[in-house]
Formats: structure tokens, sequence, C-alpha cells
């Protein structure tokens, strides 16, 4: 199944890299690449940190049920886990953070998971909110509707997300013992224990969103860290010889993040570029130089996290081989 999952994604890739490069002609790319004022990328990259530290921050708000933990402690942990998704297929970054938090802190990978699962809940809600927030502001010239269509699809598929996890902070009991019943009539006891124990640590983990105090918080964190990555986007943008507004940036930035929960290569290829010539391309910028600066940014955005990731992992002790071992850890605790 892994293998057919990861043909699918580097499927997916390539054809959104079709897509984007289809009668491209890249020697004009490759000039616009030149040309750019690096410059600009020291600011960009500076503010994407920034946004790291609010990701470092919110993650210890959800965490916090489960155990405080400090900032410059939880700081390595997320990096590590950012570089994971950027170079290993199915985000096993996501799993491995939640490996490493274990491993330092022993707080259960099935409770962090689940905080993990409600951040890209929260950030997907918020990508369409920058979408839905900048359409008027900048409708996109040419647009038959698709994209209007697309996002109202996502946008019930993120709330029906964030009402069953809501349902599941509220009642847990009620869900615990719902699961009991049902695993007493249809599984034998050696799959049934371990999977109850799993959904056990999964409900804890969800602890942080049964204060409404506590929703309002994660969700205004959520803005701050997609407007500071825009501010990147923007930064960038100063680096090349066009320039957009900066609701047309948020739009940008919500479509592209939008893609790149697809199924893809590792580091999001093709599905955050594809999207993001796209965007540029409607607005009148050239598709030379909006290709050049999408592959700029992809590799800003992908470049300086994964080398501190990578830092921060060889400190940690850890090699290649805990990717896998983090997965074989969630699978032990997720099943028998």
């Amino acid at each position: 199944m892994k293998r057919i999952y990861f043909g699918i994604g580097v499927a997916i890739s390539a054809v959104f890299l079709w897509w984007a490069l289809s009668g491209l002609d890249l020697s004009e790319v490759w000039r616009d690449i030149q040309a750019a004022n690096y410059w600009w990328l020291l600011p960009g990259v500076a503010v994407y940190f920034v946004a790291v530290w609010a990701r470092t921050w919110r993650w210890d708000y959800m965490l916090r049920p489960l155990k405080h933990i400090p900032l410059r402690q939880l700081f390595p942990v997320v990096v590590i886990g950012y570089m994971g998704n950027n170079i290993y297929p199915f985000r096993a970054g996501e799993v491995l953070r939640s490996y490493v938090l274990r491993r330092r802190k022993d707080v259960p990978m099935g409770a962090s998971l689940a905080t993990v699962i409600v951040e890209r809940v929260f950030d997907g809600l918020v990508m369409l909110v920058f979408v839905f927030i900048a359409l008027p502001f900048t409708p996109i010239p040419g647009d038959d509707g698709s994209i209007r269509a697309i996002v109202i699809t996502a946008s019930i598929l993120f709330f029906v997300a964030m009402v069953i996890f809501f349902a599941l902070a509220a009642m847990p009991d009620r869900f615990y013992a719902l699961a009991e019943w049902l695993g007493d009539k249809l599984l034998p006891d050696r799959v049934k224990r371990p999977l109850l124990e799993f959904l056990q640590r999964f409900l804890t983990g969800l602890e942080s969103l049964r204060s409404f105090q506590n929703v309002l918080m994660i969700f205004l964190t959520s803005v701050v860290i997609w407007l500071l990555e825009t501010v990147k986007y923007w930064f960038v943008m100063h680096a090349f010889s066009f320039e957009v507004s900066f609701f047309a940036l948020m739009l940008m930035n919500g479509i592209v993040n939008l893609a790149t929960t697809l199924p893809s290569a590792p580091g999001y290829v093709g599905t955050f570029d594809g999207p993001g010539i796209a965007v540029l391309t409607l607005y009148g910028i050239e598709q030379g130089l909006a290709t050049a600066y999408t592959l700029v940014l992809h590799a800003a955005l992908w470049l300086p996290i994964t080398l501190l990731g990578g830092y921060y992992m060889l400190k940690e002790g850890l090699g290649w081989a805990d990717f896998g071992r983090a997965v074989q850890v969630a699978e032990q605790e997720a099943s028998a």
C-alpha cells in the first residue's frame, strides 16, 4: 500500500509539473532566475522562521493538557518534523516529530499525533479563509468560477472534519464507549485492546478543543502563521520584476497550500509549483517570470528549514533509519 501511495504521489507530481511547464521556454525562466535580486530572500527567510516559532507556540498550546514543554526544547522537534515532510514521502515528518517528542518527553504518539492532525485541519480552514477574503479584493481575470467551486468543496470537507473533531473532544467517554461496544461485537480481543488504547490516547490529544478559548487561540495563531508566510511571498516577489497585491499573494498562498494536501513526491514537487504559476499567470504575469518566482519561492521555503532540521537531527543523534522506526512505533500504538 505504501508503494502504491508513493506511486500515486509521483504520478500526481508529474501531472502538475507537466501542467506548469507545458509550452514554456526554460531559457527564459533561467534568465529571470539569474536576474533576481536575492538579497530580498534574507528578510523572507527571517519572517518564515518567525512563523515556525509561532507554529511551535501553537503546538505547545495544544500539548499543554498532556505536558508543558518549554518552547526552546519544542522548536527543534517542530523543525525536524518539517524537514521530514520535505524529504520523505507520506508526510512522514508529522510522525517523526511525534516520535522525537515521545523519545524526549515520553508523550504518547497517539496523543501528539491527534494534535498534529488538528493543526492540519486549522491550517486548511485558514487557507480557505484566505481565499474567501482575497477573491473579492482581487478577482481573478478570466476565472470561470472553477476556483470558487474547488474552494467551496474543500470548505465542506474541512468543516465536516472540524465538526467530527469537536464532537470527539466534547464527548470522549461516549465515543470511547461506542468504540468499545463495536470492538466487542466485531473484533477479536488481541486487536481490540491495542486499538482502544490508541483511541484513548488520541482522544486525550484532542483535549485542547474542549475550551472555546483554546479553539480561538489556535485559530488566531494559525492566521498569524499564514499571514507571516504570505509576507515571505511578498518579500520574494520583490526580488523579481513584477508586482501583485498582497491579497493576490494571500490567494496564491491559500490555493498552493490546499493543493499540497494532495499526495505528491517528497517536497511537494509539482503540487506547489503548478497552482502557484497558474494563479500568477491568471493575474497577467508572464509565464516564464511566474515560473522563476514560484521555483525560487519553493526553494526558499524548502531549503532553510530542511538544513536546520538536518542539523537538529544530527544533534539529536537521529539517523535515516529513525524515519522507519517512527512509523513502526506509530503502527504499534495504533494496532496489534
